[in-house]
C-alpha cells in the first residue's frame, strides 16, 4: 500500500529510463509492477502510450466473479486493464486478513480463468520454520493452491520466508535453494516433468541488489518477487540487471 497513481506513474517512468540506459534485455529478465488497485489504469495507459516493456500485475483479486461482494476488484476487472500476473496467497493477506489455502486456491483459479497467470506465494513464518522444518509448509501451501487448476495451466510459484520479509535479514542462497528444489520436486509429483520444468519459481524477502546476483545463481531459484526494495527505481533496476553482478563477483 504505497503511492497514489502520480507516484506510480513517476517510478515506472524512472524505472524504464533506467533500463532503457542500461540497454536492459526483457527477453533475458522480464520486469513486471504490481501497483495498487487505484494506480493500474494510471499505470496501464502509460504502459501502451510509450510501449514500454514492463508488464503489469495486481497485487489481489477476488475469487468471484461478480455480484454483492463491496471492495472486491475481479478478475475479469483486472484483465481488462492488461494485467498479466496476480499475486495470490501472499503473506501479509494470509496473516493480516486471515486467507487460507482454499481461498488462495480460489482466487488462483479465478486468475486463470480470465486469462492471467496467478504468482502463488508461499512461505513459513519462524515458528513454522522451527517447528515442521524449511519446506513443509510451503509445500502443502502449494499443493493446496493448484489443486483446482487444469493441467495446462500456467502458474508462478514465489519462496517468500515470512521471518526474512522487510526483516533486512534474508535467506540465505542456499536456504532459498533448498526450498525452490523441493518445491520443483513436488510439482514433478503433482504435475509431471514438463511442468516442473517451465515453472518459474521466485525468491522474496529483502531482496536487494547486493544479494540478487547469489539467489540467482542457485539452480531452482528463476527470480526474485521484489518488496521495498521496488519503491526505489535504482535500485529496483540495479536488481532487475542482476548479470551484471554475477559477471562481477
Amino acid at each position: 500500500m504505497h503511492l497514489d497513481h502520480l507516484q506510480a506513474i513517476a517510478l515506472v517512468q524512472k524505472l524504464s529510463w533506467g533500463l532503457k540506459d542500461a540497454r536492459h534485455d526483457y527477453a533475458d529478465a522480464e520486469v513486471a509492477v504490481f501497483p495498487p488497485f487505484t494506480d493500474l489504469r494510471s499505470v496501464q495507459t502509460l504502459l501502451a502510450a510509450d510501449k514500454l516493456s514492463l508488464v503489469l500485475g495486481a497485487q489481489d483479486v477476488s475469487p468471484h466473479e461478480s455480484g454483492a461482494y463491496t471492495g472486491d476488484v475481479s478478475a475479469a476487472m483486472l484483465a481488462k486493464l492488461d494485467v498479466r500476473y496476480v499475486l495470490t496467497g501472499h503473506s501479509e493477506r494470509r496473516g493480516g486478513h486471515g486467507e487460507d489455502d482454499e481461498t488462495v486456491a480460489a482466487k488462483s483459479l479465478a486468475a486463470h480463468r480470465a486469462g492471467m497467470v496467478p504468482m502463488i506465494c508461499v512461505g513459513e513464518t519462524a515458528e513454522d520454520l522451527e517447528a515442521h522444518g524449511a519446506a513443509a509448509i510451503p509445500l502443502a501451501q502449494l499443493a493446496a493452491a493448484i489443486a483446482p487448476l487444469p493441467a495446462d495451466a500456467e502458474f508462478v510459484v514465489a519462496y517468500e520466508p515470512v521471518w526474512a520479509i522487510g526483516s533486512g535479514q534474508a535467506a540465505t542462497a542456499e536456504q532459498a535453494e533448498e526450498v525452490a528444489r523441493a518445491l520443483r520436486e513436488s510439482l514433478r509429483d503433482l504435475r509431471g516433468d514438463e511442468v516442473a520444468a517451465a515453472t518459474r519459481i521466485l525468491y522474496g524477502g529483502s531482496v536487494a541488489s547486493q544479494n540478487v546476483a547469489g539467489f540467482l545463481r542457485q539452480p531452482n531459484v528463476d527470480g526474485a518477487l521484489v518488496g521495498g526494495a521496488s519503491l526505489r527505481a535504482d535500485e529496483f533496476s540495479r536488481i532487475v540487471q542482476f548479470r551484471k553482478h554475477v559477471t562481477a563477483a
